[in-house]
């Protein structure tokens, strides 16, 4: 019996004996009086042996059977070893048809040596910011560089806007490399899907931000935003991001082992598989808002009006020939019946995200063409002329000439004869 039992027991026989009521006992025992008496009428009946419990000894009613068990370590041992139980559970359930719980997987793999806990260290504490009540009000994004085509593949970088009130995965991309371009054409596929968000939150990237005093004016991404009536906030911390750095987290782990499993291994075929992948994920782990009210915008514009809106502005000024450099290019205006009136005159050049450009002074575009900036170095010599003059240096006297002070010597004899080397 156990502890408990062996406690019931004594005061059903302080009962049995009339030293307690069944009132008092139950008080005790902390039940009701309808379950002590029919654990007393039990006890009434069959002695002590009637409190243990019917199981005891027994094998459970929800053991799994042995087969199912070894038949589950199997196909983990042989497609999931790195996964951890959650996941190779989901996958036992999705890919193989094996309906188990959570805790019973991480049974069967500890059991195998398939996984072991680890042991977490003690991260400190950062107050809690509670979640914006609608969708779209604000958007975090980051960039998450990994290696996650397991050197199948280049390393990349993943850029990921998570929407703060329901954990919904907005847009993926994989990248090269974290650029204020890719930035750009994720806020257009973002845009496009669901509309115009009210504010974006980022790290304190220079793509996002001016890190020099001296240029105080904002980065292109930051007058994109502008043009969009887009909000742009700054985390002062990771920790302030926390929901974008978690997500960077289960990404790293769980879409790793979904490329793995679908053999994808180019950037190329990522992204265009990674729909199928955002809706999987937000169907597991996206929650619902406190308001169900869409803070996303509409965006009423055509995509002509977009695409100006997320190009690169720069101002240039015209050169007396209607002229201005630009990315190691000349833009050269074709306006010669205007070239007294635009001479001198500042002009607005766009650069497109597919990298055509445009030419605008005072709102009216200009025709012109781009043209290599003409190269600064010397013309090859021939052979010929440059063998003559490596010829010239070689054979050229080492002494000294003809007219030299050194031969003009007229000083004492005497110092010739003690010196023969200083005669001419």
């Amino acid at each position: 019996m156990s502890q408990k039992e062996v406690g019931r027991l004594r005061v059903l026989e302080q009962v049995a004996q009339g030293a307690l009521s069944q009132g008092e006992a139950a008080g005790v025992l902390q039940l009701s009086v309808r379950q002590l008496r029919r654990i007393q009428r039990r006890y009434e009946a069959g002695g002590a042996s009637a409190l243990v419990h019917g199981l005891r000894g027994r094998t459970s009613n929800h053991t799994l059977e042995a087969a199912v068990v070894r038949q589950a370590q199997q196909l983990i041992a042989l497609h999931y070893t790195d996964f951890g139980p959650t996941l190779a559970c989901e996958m036992l359930a999705q890919r193989h048809g094996i309906a188990l719980s959570v805790e019973s997987v991480r049974t069967l793999m500890r059991a195998a040596g398939l996984w072991r806990a680890r042991r977490r260290r003690c991260a400190p504490i950062h107050p809690m910011r509670e979640r914006r009540p609608r969708r779209g009000e604000l958007i975090q994004i980051d960039g998450s560089p990994h290696d996650w085509f397991e050197g199948r593949g280049p390393r990349c970088t993943l850029l990921v806007f998570i929407d703060d009130a329901t954990s919904e995965l907005m847009a993926l991309r994989f990248v090269r490399a974290e650029t204020t371009a890719d930035y750009l054409r994720v806020l257009r596929q973002h845009i496009l899907t669901h509309g115009l968000p009210m504010c974006l939150y980022s790290d304190r990237h220079s793509i996002f931000r001016s890190t020099s005093p001296q240029d105080p004016q904002p980065t292109c991404f930051a007058q994109a935003l502008e043009r969009l009536g887009i909000e742009g906030i700054q985390a002062s911390s990771p920790q302030a991001k926390g929901r974008v750095e978690r997500a960077n987290q289960t990404l790293q782990d769980r879409l790793v082992k979904a490329m793995r499993l679908q053999a994808i291994d180019d950037i190329e075929t990522a992204n265009a598989w990674l729909p199928a992948y955002i809706a999987a994920h937000n169907q597991r782990f996206a929650v619902a808002p406190a308001l169900s009210e869409d803070a996303h915008a509409p965006y009423l514009g055509e995509a002509d009006a977009l695409d100006l809106a997320l190009a690169f502005h720069y101002d240039r000024r015209l050169s007396s020939t209607l002229s201005c450099q630009f990315r190691q290019r000349i833009v050269q205006v074709l306006a010669p019946a205007e070239q007294r009136r635009l001479a001198g005159e500042h002009v607005h050049v766009i650069e497109h995200l597919d990298g055509s450009l445009q030419v605008l002074h005072a709102g009216r575009a200009l025709r012109f063409e781009a043209l290599p900036k003409p190269s600064r170095i010397k013309p090859a010599e021939d052979s010929k002329s440059l063998n003559t003059r490596v010829q010239a240096v070689v054979t050229k006297r080492s002494g000294p000439s003809a007219n030299h002070p050194w031969r003009r010597w007229e000083g004492p004899i005497e110092l010739l004869r003690t010196h023969p080397a200083a005669a001419p």
